[in-house]
């Protein structure tokens, strides 16, 4: 028999009830809005990352617990949807080119293979002089801080 899915809301409302608490008590203690607390409950809000650490340090669990838990949520779910069933039907299965055939495919006659800069429209090709050894371009890239020199006033002149 399969197991029923709880939602993570479903099963946060267990606990609360497990242990006497209430949403506000929670809310107050995990630093997080009442509604949203409720809202979670109602299962009408996903746990969040920052909510999964505020829940699995209040209950002793760790994030991905809870994380998980509204995944698996959400995949059941989304599993459901009939539109989406009929979407993901159609599609086709990715079918990666052997690497035979894709030296062939390059190999065509009169075929130029492209550089990147040809790749990029407007880019421009690089000069010669631009081809420095790394430890001086280095250098180059180093900018020392500028000084900046004490303003002097003229003093304003009296009328």
């Amino acid at each position: 028999m399969a197991k029923t899915l709880l939602s993570p809301g479903a099963f946060l409302t267990l606990l609360l009830e497990k242990h006497n608490l209430n949403p506000f008590k929670l809310s107050k203690d995990i630093k997080l809005s009442q509604s949203a607390v409720r809202l979670i409950a109602l299962g009408k809000t996903r746990i969040s990352v920052p909510v999964a650490f505020r829940l699995a340090k209040y209950f002793n669990t760790n994030p991905e617990y809870w994380l998980t838990m509204q995944m698996k949520w959400d995949i059941a779910e989304g599993a459901k949807d009939k539109d989406l069933t009929k979407v993901v039907k159609s599609i086709t299965v990715f079918k990666k080119q052997p690497a035979a055939a894709k030296a062939a495919a390059s190999k065509k006659p009169g075929a130029k293979k492209k550089t990147a800069a040809a790749k990029k429209p407007g880019a421009k090709k690089k000069v010669a002089a631009s081809r420095k050894p790394a430890a001086s371009r280095k250098k180059a890239a180093v900018k020392k801080p500028a000084v900046k020199k004490a303003a002097t006033r003229k003093p304003a002149k009296k009328k």
